[in-house]
Formats: structure tokens, C-alpha cells, sequence
């Protein structure tokens, strides 16, 4: 029998190891306590390269965190109900959720942060750049996360703070006197008398939609889009929809996406529709909006490239800025200069029987209209802020946003609800646009242009990407 590396301690400071040498000589090796701690560091040293070799695989552990991700956003669901928008993943990742009768905020900020620490190897793993992309996009919706989860957990921030963690960006802040003299601009626009509010609502009001005409008038708006969208991109054989009317909502128009290339488009109904709205809406929502978004990104992403974490959509989160961008930004792509006032013209405004007078002058006027969108912005932040009332909220977005007072009503609904959510309409078109602006590099190819903007929509895009 051999003996090999038995320890002896022989004195207060030093340790020994004893050993016996071939031949039977024994051999004495001493340990000062700088040695000791020299043998520590190889250690840990050791240790760290065996969990680096543990993580050299990231396809696989990758998408075990994928899971992770997918499971902690279903969970969050369970509680916050508005959490988690759309999901078209395994029915058996949402088996064995267990739901509490409280809201345990303090562990789920905890499982965030454990996920975001066990994709930090990933994020800082520059060898494979899909990998280290996948890793920081799922670090940019669990940051969002993380603030949401305060959110609805009544732990409030700034208007700027939340809207940061949540969609990545800060919108530009303008002030009183940017929107008075965007508004003096339309003043030259606009004819007959009264201030520029009454001459625009009176504008306006001759392109209502009649209610018993809404389906008619959607329903070609949305073939329109479809069948130009379809012109571009290639789209799945059973894709399809479902539009419904609905009231009582603090929206306009909402996708459902359902999965498998289905969606349900809600129109509401509250409030007076204006011919513009049967483009703008059914665009947005559907061709090539959100339907379009969507499908791709289940195709895409999911079934054909197997990115488990795409799957949901968190509906507070960077993925959101990209959503509602694009399907704003994508109203000019397939509606390009003046197509959208010849469409209404010739097709949408006899279908509600209305008469087409002066509608090239209500399209002018909605363009120098769009310049004040970040008024909403301002009044969220000012009231998120504490800065603003109901009452002041209700004149900014009259007397700036040329709302009628129902509509103004409804915005405030809106940002009660939904607080930051609303810079992704404007900040994000103008971010998404600068994006494909970009890439074009000066080219007016409609083309091409429709193909980077399907690149925008089929892949996992960071904030980062549109803003850098």
C-alpha cells in the first residue's frame, strides 16, 4: 500500500504535506501561508474554467433560459392581465404555473435578476454574436420586465425613468410654445373662421363614417392593404383575420395576435370614425401592422430558426417601440405620397357615401397635423410627473392636438391606463423610420424599401439597433 498526500499540521503557521518517494524515502513539503493562498487562487481559477467548459455549449443552454424567460413572462401574466399580449409557444410551459393569492413582487424581481445574471456569460460572449444578440434582446425585455412588475405593483417612477426601462428610450420633450406654433402654421391651412380647433373639427366632420358603413369601408381599407403587402412579402398560406366593432375601450384598434397566423382586429367604436382612420387603423392593425409583424415573427423566428423566447410578447417592453413604430411607419409604406388620398377618393368614400369635396385639403391639413403627435407624449409625462392636471391635460390636447373633447377624454384614459406606452406610436415611427431611412442609404427604390422594412419585422431587433 502507497501512501500519497496525507496532511499533517506541525506548527501554528505552516502546513505539511508528507509523502513517501519510491524507494520508502519520505519526503517533508512545507506550506508557508502565502503558498496556501497561492493554491487558493489556482483553485478558484480551476473552478472557474470548469463552470466556463459547463456553459460552452450556448444552443442548448440558451434556450433552456429562453424557457426560463418564456415561463417568468406567462407567470407575470397570471397576475398583471394586460402583461402578456400575445403567446403562440408550447401549451406545456404554461402547465404547473401556480398562482398566489398575493402578488409575490419581491421574488419574481428575484428570478429577473437571477435569468439577467445566467445570460451575463452570453451578453459578453463576442465569439458568437447570434448567441450574444439573443442573450442582450432577452436582457432588454427582463429589464422591462423588472420595471413593470413595480409598476403594477403601484411602485411608480418618472414618466422618463419608466419609459426607459420599458422601451428603452427617452422621447424629446418639447414645450408650450413648439405646439402653438406648429398650430399657427395650420391656421393659414385651414379655411372659414373660428380658431383653428373649430375649423379643423369642422373639416373633419365631413368624412365621418357613418356606423352602418363602418364594415364596408374597413373591410375594403384592409384588402387594399393586403393585397399591396402581399405584392412585397411572401406570407403564410393560412394566414387570415377576424375584424370585429367594439365599444367601452380607451383605444382605437387593437390586434389580438392568436398564434398560427391568426389574429382578431378589434375596431372601437365609441367615438366618431374618420375616413383617414379606415387606412390608418386598418393598416396598423393589420397590413403590414401588427397581423404582419407578428405572423413574421412566429415564421421567422420561432418555427423556422426555433427562438423559443419570441414566442411572447410582453406587451410592456422594447418589442413594443419596434410593434408600434413599424405598424405606424408601415402606413406610408404601403400608402405611399398621395395614394392614400387617391384610395379614399376613389374607392373608400363612395363605399360610405360621402361626398369626396375638399378631402385633398383634410389630407393636407392631417399632415401638418402629425407634427403635433408628441403632445400626447408631454401630457402623459406631465401628468405621470404630478406636474399637470386633468383639466390642463384636457386643454393641451385640445387646443394643441386639435382633439374634439370626446377624443381628449379618451387620451387621458389612455395614459391612465397605459402611463409611457404612448412615445412607442410617435418616438417609435420616427425611430423606425430614421432605421430604414438608413439602410436605404439615399435609395427611393419603393422595393427596396419594403424589403428592409420586412428585415425590420423578422428579426430580434434591440432598441440599440434603431438608435446607434
Amino acid at each position: 500500500m502507497r501512501l500519497t498526500s496525507s496532511v499533517y499540521s506541525l506548527t501554528s503557521h505552516d502546513r505539511h504535506i508528507l509523502s513517501i518517494q519510491p524507494g520508502g524515502r519520505l519526503r517533508i513539503t512545507t506550506f508557508t501561508p502565502m503558498k496556501k493562498y497561492f493554491l487558493l487562487l489556482l483553485s478558484a481559477l480551476y473552478l472557474f474554467s470548469c463552470k466556463e467548459a459547463a456553459s460552452s455549449n450556448p444552443k442548448q443552454t440558451l434556450n433552456q433560459l429562453a424557457e426560463k424567460y418564456v415561463r417568468l413572462a406567462l407567470y407575470i401574466g397570471q397576475y398583471d392581465e394586460v402583461f402578456v399580449d400575445a403567446y403562440y409557444g408550447p401549451d406545456s410551459l404554461k402547465a404547473g404555473l401556480q398562482k398566489s393569492a398575493v402578488f409575490p413582487k419581491d421574488s419574481v424581481l428575484n428570478d429577473i435578476k437571477t435569468l439577467i445574471e445566467e445570460l451575463d456569460p452570453y451578453m459578453t460572449n463576442s465569439a458568437d454574436t447570434i448567441a450574444q444578440h439573443r442573450a442582450l434582446w432577452m436582457h432588454d425585455q427582463l429589464m422591462a420586465a423588472g420595471r413593470r412588475v413595480r409598476i403594477y405593483s403601484g411602485e411608480y417612477g418618472t414618466f422618463d425613468e419608466e419609459s426607459k426601462d420599458l422601451f428603452g428610450v427617452m422621447a424629446p420633450t418639447y414645450d408650450e410654445a413648439h405646439y402653438k406654433d406648429i398650430v399657427k402654421q395650420l391656421d393659414a391651412v385651414l379655411p372659414g373662421k373660428g380658431t383653428v380647433v373649430e375649423r379643423f373639427q369642422e373639416l373633419a366632420n365631413h368624412f365621418i363614417i357613418p356606423k352602418e358603413k363602418l364594415d364596408t369601408v374597413f373591410k375594403a381599407a384592409i384588402a387594399e392593404c393586403r393585397r399591396r403587402t402581399l405584392t412585397h412579402y411572401t406570407l403564410p398560406a393560412n394566414e387570415d383575420f377576424k375584424l370585429e366593432f367594439v365599444s367601452n375601450k380607451s383605444w382605437n384598434g387593437y390586434n389580438w395576435y392568436k398564434g398560427n397566423y391568426q389574429s382578431v382586429i378589434q375596431i372601437n367604436t365609441d367615438l366618431n370614425i374618420f375616413i383617414d382612420r379606415a387606412i390608418d387603423v386598418g393598416s396598423h392593425e393589420s397590413y403590414p401592422g401588427h397581423h404582419v409583424y407578428n405572423m413574421l415573427l412566429e415564421k421567422n423566428l420561432y418555427h423556422d430558426k426555433g427562438l423559443l423566447e419570441i414566442s411572447v410578447y410582453p406587451l410592456f417592453s422594447p418589442q413594443s417601440l419596434i410593434a408600434e413604430g413599424s405598424a405606424n411607419y408601415g402606413i406610408d409604406v404601403v400608402f405611399p405620397g398621395r395614394d392614400k388620398i387617391d384610395f379614399a377618393k376613389s374607392v373608400l368614400l363612395p363605399l360610405a357615401g360621402l361626398d369626396t369635396t375638399g378631402i385633398t385639403l383634410y389630407f393636407n391639413a392631417l399632415e401638418a397635423k402629425s407634427k403635433l403627435n408628441y403632445v400626447r407624449n408631454e401630457v402623459g409625462r406631465q401628468m405621470l410627473n404630478g406636474s399637470m392636471n386633468e383639466t390642463e391635460a384636457l386643454r393641451w390636447l385640445e387646443e394643441y392636438g386639435l382633439y374634439n373633447h370626446e377624443t381628449a377624454l379618451k387620451g387621458i384614459s389612455f395614459i391612465k391606463s397605459n402611463r409611457s406606452y404612448v412615445i412607442n406610436y410617435n418616438y417609435g415611427m420616427d425611430l423606425v423610420k430614421a432605421y430604414v431611412e438608413k439602410k436605404l442609404n439615399g435609395s427611393t427604390n419603393p422595393d427596396m424599401k419594403w424589403k428592409v422594412f420586412g428585415d425590420l419585422l423578422s428579426n430580434e431587433i434591440r432598441i440599440k439597433d434603431l438608435t446607434e
